[in-house]
């Protein structure tokens, strides 16, 4: 696969301003959702909840049907082509009123996202050198995170009004972030395979390759604790443990600091560090974060449980930061040129089953006690590690020092 000219600066910033606009606006509105279609809508809240559950459900295709398209038409035009649904299924969202209205917008937008992430990957392995490629998803999950703190923040203060012209404005701003972002990618050189390169097999090729396999188990590890911080943690702090609302609040704020900022000055002090090793580690803070949690259910001090909670967050928070840039490099340079769409798309559909079975699964497990979920998401963590090794064995991009070229 070409290289494009990395030294062009304008390009690689209109593809990060895009990725800015994109987390901004989702940001803005994932945590007004549930409330949008409550106040410009006649539905109930089972009603609109079922319609974004089919929504999801339908959307899981997408991703993998995008890795073909990838490996055919490269991934920019891919990607435009998802901006533009998610722009279309946020002007729907204006005008629906009944539940299969509002599945076929949040199919668009869901779909559109789940494409979206699985052609990320490869537009950065083009647009970044070999051993730079970590700072590069480091730096887009860092930009990303604070576009969500942002949105969120800009979203509370909207709430703060209520109105139905403020919801409406928030889903019309939605609309227009991904027109913005449509524009600043025809600057991003397209991604496609060289003429020549084989592409046989397709995913019949995909399936078969084992090691790849065994990454992408990998992934699903990693994926189900990347869930925790939204689905249990805040309900356990607050809803479990007793806490005030803000510790729920605080330890969201702690890990999008954390991350935000944080995540450069890591990698810079990792470069060097055997890839797989890294990624052992970062399971291990993910399951002391854990442990931290529960301790936090057998203190009786509040101020204590408090501490405790918040320190547990900040090593959950390392293990996010350790892992996160790592296994979207290992798992595109693991994938040969003519089928990296593919490759990158069954690696994204581990991180799309997760966040789809994450809220029943983890929300199950809280209801049966602190012991049962945190254990439990310990022994995910534990199988994550003995997967980080094994793949540090198998697979040579696993092995590769951050950083190296």
């Amino acid at each position: 696969m070409s290289i494009p000219d990395c030294t062009s600066k304008a390009r690689h910033g209109r593809f990060v301003a895009a990725i800015i606009i994109d987390s901004i606006g989702t940001g803005v509105f994932v945590p007004v959702s549930l409330l949008y279609f409550l106040a410009t809508t006649p539905l109930t809240l089972v009603q609109v909840g079922a319609a974004l559950t089919t929504a999801g459900l339908l959307a899981l295709p997408a991703g993998p049907l995008a890795g073909g398209l990838v490996d055919r038409y490269g991934a920019k035009p891919v990607l435009q082509a998802a901006n533009l649904a998610q722009a279309l299924g946020f002007a729907g969202y204006l005008l629906v009123d009944q539940t299969w209205q509002i599945a076929i917008c949040a199919w668009l937008n869901s779909a559109g996202r789940a494409v979206s992430f699985s052609c990320y990957g490869a537009i950065v392995t083009a647009l970044a050198a070999p051993g730079r490629r970590e700072r590069w998803f480091g730096l887009l999950g860092s930009v990303r995170n604070l576009g969500y703190a942002l949105g969120g923040l800009l979203s509370a203060v909207a709430v703060g009004f209520g109105t139905h012209g403020i919801y409406a404005g928030i889903v019309l701003v939605n609309a227009l972030s991904y027109v913005a972002a449509f524009v600043l990618m025809r600057a991003v050189p397209n991604v496609r395979a060289e003429a020549g390169q084989d592409a046989a097999g397709g995913w019949g090729h995909v399936l078969r390759d084992r090691r790849y396999l065994s990454l992408v188990a990998h992934q699903l590890c990693f994926a189900i604790s990347l869930f925790a911080l939204n689905v249990a943690i805040p309900v356990y702090a607050v809803e479990v443990l007793g806490l005030p609302g803000w510790t729920a609040g605080a330890a969201f704020t702690l890990n999008t600091l954390m991350v935000g900022f944080g995540q450069g000055v890591v990698l810079r002090w990792l470069s060097g560090r055997i890839r797989s090793r890294v990624l052992v580690a970062g399971h291990a803070c993910f399951a002391a974060g854990y442990l931290l949690f529960l301790a936090a259910d057998h203190v009786a001090a509040l101020a204590l449980a408090v501490g405790i909670v918040l320190l547990g967050a900040g090593s959950y928070t390392f293990g996010e930061i350790l892992g996160g840039p790592i296994t979207s490099t290992v798992a595109a340079e693991s994938a040969p040129d003519a089928l990296r769409g593919r490759y990158l798309a069954l690696n994204q559909l581990a991180v799309t089953v997760a966040g789809a079975v994450a809220p029943a699964a983890l929300s199950g497990l809280l209801s049966a006690g602190a012991a049962t979920i945190w254990l439990t998401l310990a022994g995910v963590s534990a199988l994550g590690a003995m997967l980080a090794t094994a793949i540090g064995r198998v697979v040579p991009a696993a092995r590769s020092r951050i950083g190296a070229s």
